[in-house]
């Protein structure tokens, strides 16, 4: 199973159509530093859209896909374009800068309309992912059917996209492995977290066989925003699967970092680092003073220390036991 970030994209509408390029080399950065390296970035509403749809963001497509050049060789980054603007030369722009895929999409019941778009994006050599946005607004069959006549098309990875934020999980579960079981191909799944079940969704769609899960920094995206990363990486890796991510880094990284540059737009996340880590040992927030003083007196790495202390002690760590925990950890 894979982390899809794609707050390059779905994250943008937290401050508008795209961010700038000081805040998406900082996260491009940040997610290859952790290596999360499945990466969707650009203007939010997609490859085309800056001029097809007049949604004018900081930078246009041809901006985006020169900043990201660097970073080609260390992730699979690619972008999202509505099935409307996939023409020949948006896609020609994409596979001339060295993007690694495309994500068409378009709303549930309409894949018949982008069936020649994802032929299109295979054509120019490019791997063809798929967004089915609103898949809630078919049943589980009749979405599984469409899938099956984009996989026909030449597809390589279809999403089934919470648009609303409103499904459970017994009925992710249902329509993943509904879908699981009609294509060859990999399902994904986009929550939104609007009943605060983005987390709760993503496990049953992972249960149920999704190999992909699609994510956002802080939980970044239209209306209550997507499931997690940070949250995701955490919540798997103590269910002991994402263990090639390095969970810290990406901590440090929003703490250090993301945190402060987004505050300019007064975004704050729901949940901060210090207590997803928390959560994650099963650490009292009661303790939080006196784990980080020893952290800082003895330099150690407080989220580490904390999640040290708590596999020996959760309801009552001592100050030996954390002094002596910390003094392992340099």
């Amino acid at each position: 199973m894979r982390l899809l970030d794609c707050t390059l994209r779905d994250g943008a509408n937290v401050i508008g159509k795209g961010f700038d390029a000081e805040l998406t080399i900082s996260m491009i950065k940040g997610l290859i530093d952790a290596n999360i390296t499945l990466i969707e970035m650009g203007n939010c509403l997609g490859l085309g859209a800056y001029e097809a749809n007049n949604s004018i963001s900081p930078l246009n497509d041809a901006e985006y896909l020169k900043l990201v050049q660097p970073f080609l060789s260390q992730a699979e980054i690619g972008m999202f374009m509505g099935y409307k603007n996939s023409s020949e030369k948006n896609i020609a722009t994409a596979k001339d800068a060295g993007l690694h895929f495309l994500r068409i999409g378009a709303n549930a019941g309409d894949g018949t309309f982008a069936v020649d778009a994802v032929k299109r994006v295979k054509s120019a050599g490019l791997t063809c992912r798929y967004s089915m946005m609103k898949g809630y607004i078919l049943s589980a069959e009749e979405l599984a059917k469409e899938a099956q006549l984009l996989e026909a098309a030449g597809l390589d990875e279809i999403t089934i996209m919470d648009s609303a934020g409103t499904m459970y999980p017994e009925q992710v579960a249902e329509y993943v492995s509904t879908m699981v079981k009609a294509v060859s191909i990999p399902v994904g799944f986009h929550g939104h977290n609007n009943l605060s079940l983005s987390m709760a969704n993503a496990l049953a769609a992972e249960a149920a066989g999704a190999e992909v899960l699609d994510c956002g920094l802080l939980g970044m995206a239209r209306s209550a925003g997507n499931l997690s990363t940070e949250v995701a990486v955490a919540v798997f890796q103590r269910f002991g699967k994402l263990k090639d991510l390095d969970m810290y880094s990406l901590l440090h990284y929003l703490d250090g970092e993301l945190i402060p540059l987004m505050s300019a737009y007064n975004y704050r996340p729901s949940i901060q680092p210090i207590d997803l880590v928390y959560g994650l040992a099963g650490c009292h927030s009661s303790f939080a003073s006196l784990f980080a003083f020893i952290a800082a007196e003895m330099n150690v790495d407080l989220y580490r220390l904390i999640v040290e202390v708590s596999k020996i002690d959760q309801k009552s760590p001592s100050e030996t036991l954390i002094r002596q925990t910390a003094a392992k950890l340099k």
